[in-house]
Order: C-alpha cells, then structure tokens, then sequence
C-alpha cells in the first residue's frame, strides 16, 4: 500500500466509523429524545462523575510509571503526565496518522533516548490494562452470571481472556517471538528493533511484582470508570445496579480501541445493546454513553491545551524519531 494512501486511510476510517455509527445510532434512536434524557441530568451527579473520569487519568499514568520503572527508565513526573495528556488530545484528532501511545513514546523517548525501553513500557502498560479489563470482567461476570446469561456478554469475555493470554505467550515466550519475527526477515531493521523490544518487555520476568502491581491498578482504574458510569446514570435518574456496569464496562473499553475518532460511535453502540439488557432505555443509553464521550473530548482538549501552552520547550522533531518508531511500533 503506498504511503500516501496509506496516511489517507488511516485518517478517513477512523472518521467513517465514528461519524457513520453515530449516523446510524441517530437514525435508529430519536435524537430528540437522547438530549431530552442529557438535558433532564442532575448536575450534582454529573460533575461528580466527570471529576472521577478525570481521576481516572492519575491511575493510568501511575501504573504507566511503574512499568517504566520496572524496564529501567526514569522519567520525571511532570513529563509523565505532559505527555500522557498530549497523547489523550492526539487520540482524538483523525488527521493525525499516529496514535496517543506513539506521541508519548515518542515525547518521553525524546527526553529519555531510550526509545525500545519506552516503547516496552507503553507495550506493557497497555498489556496490564487489557489484563486488569479481563480480569474483572470474568469476575464479575462470575457473580453477575446467573443475572445477565446474554450469548454475546459470554462471547465477548471468552475472546478477551483467550487473545489476553495469546499475547503473553507470544510477548514473553522468546521462541516463538523470534519464529514471529522471521515474517520481517526481509526488513532487518524492522526484525531487529522488535527483538530489542521484546528483550525489554522480557525485564518484566524478574519484576513480577511490578507487573502485578500494575495489574492492581488496572483493575482499581476499571472498577472507579464503572462508578463514574454508575453516578452518571444516576444523574440520569436510572437506578441499575454498579455491578452491571463493572461487567458492561470493560467490554465497552474493548471496543472503544477499535479505529474511531476517540472512541466515538463505538462507545455509544456498544452501551446501546449492552445496558436495555437490563431495563435501560436505549435513549437513556444513548444518553448516558455521548456524555461519557464529552467527558473524553474535554480531557483530550486539556492534552491540547498543555501541549499548546508547552510547545517551545517539548516540540516533536519527526524527522529524528520516525526510523526507530517504525521499528518499535510496528
């Protein structure tokens, strides 16, 4: 695929998805409907939920630190979360062809020069993440089963505890990550740079407890994100139990990884056919899931501010850092 078609693509999918499941969403939900049930909300409750959203943000980052720890980086703290909110702003713009881990690899790598170790970091950062989301899924799945049975809530938590362990195997086996690696035989390069990143994610084996430590948080970050969707529905007046929205939630965050802008429209579809499951609306679901998605632009917003107000002292030079990030995140 040539380049330019290539840099064209990944700016117009994400765009079509969101923009068309929304159109889609719309179409099939009334809209008037959706802003009469926003515009009912109890703002005491609203405000309560975007502050832990917001909250939310200082786990992350967190668990993000302790994993570059544990690989051998030390990053300042105040460069932690200034690249951490710029690459949240990132996530939301569909003309840029990178994401929101790759700006801040590549803006911590900048400071640091360590750019596998960075990325090794990000890798398992995103590795606990997905790990804490199975985790409590497939708990609260346990003691949630006898009321929610629904064939694809049963689906979805099998395919994420089985690709979950895939990718630990394949991530921390050296075996078969070098059988893997044999496909980029022909860009050396390319081989070589993902060797060094596995031999970085592998500096977790002797630091197990670092990687639990990070799991933990994870699983506190999912569980404070179901309260927030929790307090927000109450803010809507809805009264569904937290433990719906612990079951619901990490299947949502699954989804919202897909191509989109933000997450957006896959956000909304995703609570639109999980919470009628359990008497909601779908107008109340609706609802309840463009809220969250105001609540994930403004904190991108507050990324773009940062990067804005930072911009002399922490500006990204592409042409130094394109090589190693093509190796590294491929």
């Amino acid at each position: 695929m040539p380049s330019k078609f290539k840099e064209i693509f990944s700016v117009v999918l994400p765009c079509f998805l969101s923009l068309g499941l929304l159109a889609w969403l719309f179409i099939t939900i009334d809209y008037k409907h959706i802003w009469l049930a926003v515009k009912g909300s109890d703002m005491r409750y609203m405000s309560a939920a975007g502050i832990i959203f917001f909250f939310i943000n200082f786990l992350i980052i967190w668990r993000w630190r302790i994993l570059m720890k544990a690989v051998g980086l030390k990053a300042k703290t105040l460069s932690s979360l200034r690249w951490y909110f710029i690459g949240s702003f990132c996530n939301l713009a569909p003309i840029s062809t990178v994401g929101s881990d790759v700006i801040r690899g590549l803006g911590i790598a900048q400071e640091l020069g360590s750019k596998p170790k960075v990325f090794a970091s990000i890798v398992l950062d995103r590795l606990s993440g997905f790990a804490g989301i199975v985790i409590l899924a497939v708990v609260a799945f346990l003691f949630g089963h006898g009321i929610i049975m629904n064939k694809l809530v049963i689906v979805a938590i099998v395919a994420m505890s089985v690709i979950s362990g895939a990718i630990v195997i394949v991530l921390f086996s050296h075996r078969i990550f070098s059988f893997a690696c044999k496909a980029f035989a022909a860009w050396p390069k390319i081989k070589d740079n993902l060797m060094r990143l596995h031999f970085d994610i592998v500096l977790l084996k002797g630091k197990q407890k670092r990687g639990w430590e990070a799991i933990f948080i994870s699983i506190g970050a999912q569980i404070v994100l179901a309260v927030e969707f929790y307090l927000a529905a109450k803010g809507m007046h809805q009264n569904v139990p937290l433990v719906y929205f612990i079951i619901f939630s990490p299947i949502v965050c699954v989804v919202t990884s897909l191509p989109s802008i933000g997450g957006l429209g896959f956000r909304e579809i995703g609570w639109v056919y999980l919470l009628p499951l359990v008497g909601v609306s779908k107008e109340m679901a609706g609802g309840l899931s463009l809220i969250n998605s105001a609540f994930t632009i403004i904190n991108g917003l507050l990324g773009g501010l940062i990067y804005v107000t930072t911009l002399p002292s922490g500006r990204i030079q592409y042409t130094q850092a394109d090589p190693s990030l093509q190796g590294s995140s491929s």
